[in-house]
């Protein structure tokens, strides 16, 4: 079972979002390309790093000095609780209102009201929860 956010966690994150059309191939559609990274809240670095490139995850693993288009934060309780209940549409929204989750690169507000972006966004919070996660 793999530590959150962890290389083997985002590697076993990576084949899920690449085995899934309504996250890759909606992404490839509008030629998504980011850098995403995901950590704990209140830390300076975050732990994993996610490249994407035209839909697909090309490298997942530990965060090694990235630059992120998307920095996403959030405490590690928090984390878990998603990773075994995912966020739906509400619930993000819910998140980000009370500030549970964080965006400290990335422009939220513009990316969930793009349907083209926010779905698969959602989505991928269904792919976490199908990790074994400690």
């Amino acid at each position: 079972m793999p530590q959150l956010f962890s290389a083997d966690w985002m590697n076993e994150l990576k084949d899920l979002w690449n085995a899934d059309p309504d996250v890759k191939d909606k992404l490839a559609a509008i030629n998504f390309n980011s850098v995403i990274t995901c950590g704990i809240k209140g830390e300076d670095k975050p732990l994993g790093v996610f490249v994407v490139e035209n839909g697909e995850c090309v490298r997942a693993g530990d965060y090694a000095g990235e630059t992120p288009d998307w920095d996403m934060r959030a405490a590690r309780k928090d984390w878990m609780k998603w990773t075994q209940e995912p966020l739906g549409m509400v619930g993000l929204g819910t998140a980000y209102t009370f500030g549970k989750l964080k965006f400290l690169s990335g422009d939220y507000g513009a990316m969930i009201k793009n349907p083209a972006m926010a779905g698969p966004f959602i989505k991928s919070f269904a792919l976490m929860a199908k990790i074994d996660t400690q």
